[in-house]
């Protein structure tokens, strides 16, 4: 590590700890704050529990949100005792949350006029990806700040891209949770489509995996629906509020988005069966209840 930084970390769920982690373990100085309890890889590390988001933006030079939505974004940086509050000049914000594109540019005028920096920088590879350090980051922003961010980027991800100004990370990772919404549905319907044929599923999709049919939601997600490991990951109601942003924003565009719909009522299916904490590859129970069968079943 070359310079011991000062780093803030507001939200630590499921993709926030071991994010906040990877900055701990490289010897910076990271003061922590979550809605909840420390997680105890955490509490007991060197980081500094933090009362409110607002001592967090006190103390640190660079701090990160990773909460669920855009009304989170917008507590945690603007509510009681938020990180506006604790702000001095010459800071940066950095959300890597997934929100609404046009809300992100609001935020961000409301923290430079404060006179500091802000970034969005929403990610993409699941929990694993968070775990791994391995994250593909799409960031938002000025380029200058981006630069001076990007080597603590790169202790948590791979693949790092300036996309362009404040809201075109979120622009990117909405089209992100498009694609890989399609995905899944693409991979539920071929292996539903093999099991119910009376084909090993598990077998047929390590044959596709060696072909142009290859994803990393054929790897990953695909082995989740052969094996019915549905623990999250990433959670259904998480992806449902993605993919209201698109559709959102997709009907102000006046653009037809109708496989993303066709996806948001799958994964309304699921929630309406008490899915909504299910893994998104859980999307495949809605297909398994249309066809009345399930993946690994007997034909």
């Amino acid at each position: 590590m070359s310079k011991q930084l000062k780093l803030g970390f507001v939200g630590l769920g499921i993709m926030g700890t071991p994010m906040a982690g990877h900055l701990v373990n490289a010897g910076h100085e990271v003061f922590i704050n979550t809605r909840s309890k420390a997680p105890e890889g955490l509490a007991s590390s060197s980081a500094v529990q933090c009362s409110s988001p607002q001592e967090v933006a006190s103390k640190a030079d660079i701090i990160f949100t990773m909460v669920p939505d855009t009304p989170d974004v917008d507590m945690v940086l603007f509510g009681k005792n938020g990180i506006a509050a604790g702000l001095t000049k010459g800071k940066i914000v950095v959300d890597m949350s997934s929100i609404s594109p046009i809300s992100t540019k609001e935020f961000a005028k409301k923290i430079n006029a404060l006179g500091c920096d802000y970034l969005d920088a929403p990610v993409s590879g699941g929990e694993l990806g968070a775990k791994n350090a391995t994250l593909s980051i799409m960031v938002g922003g000025d380029e200058g700040v981006f630069e001076k961010v990007k080597p603590v980027f790169e202790l948590m991800g791979k693949n790092i891209n300036l996309v362009g100004g404040n809201g075109d990370g979120q622009t990117a990772k909405v089209a992100n949770q498009i694609i890989v919404a399609l995905n899944i549905e693409a991979v539920a319907e071929a292996l539903l489509f093999a099991s119910k044929a009376g084909a090993d599923p598990a077998k047929v999709r390590q044959a596709l995996m060696g072909g142009f049919a290859s994803s990393k939601i054929l790897e990953v997600h695909g082995e989740r629906m052969v094996n019915r490991t549905f623990d999250p990951g990433f959670r259904i109601e998480l992806h449902q509020k993605d993919l209201n942003l698109a559709l959102n924003s997709a009907r102000a565009l006046g653009v037809s988005l109708p496989n993303t719909a066709t996806a948001q009522e799958l994964f309304n299916s699921c929630a309406a069966h008490g899915g909504k904490a299910w893994d998104h590859s859980a999307m495949v129970r809605a297909l398994e209840k249309l066809a009345n069968f399930e993946i690994g079943q007997k034909a």
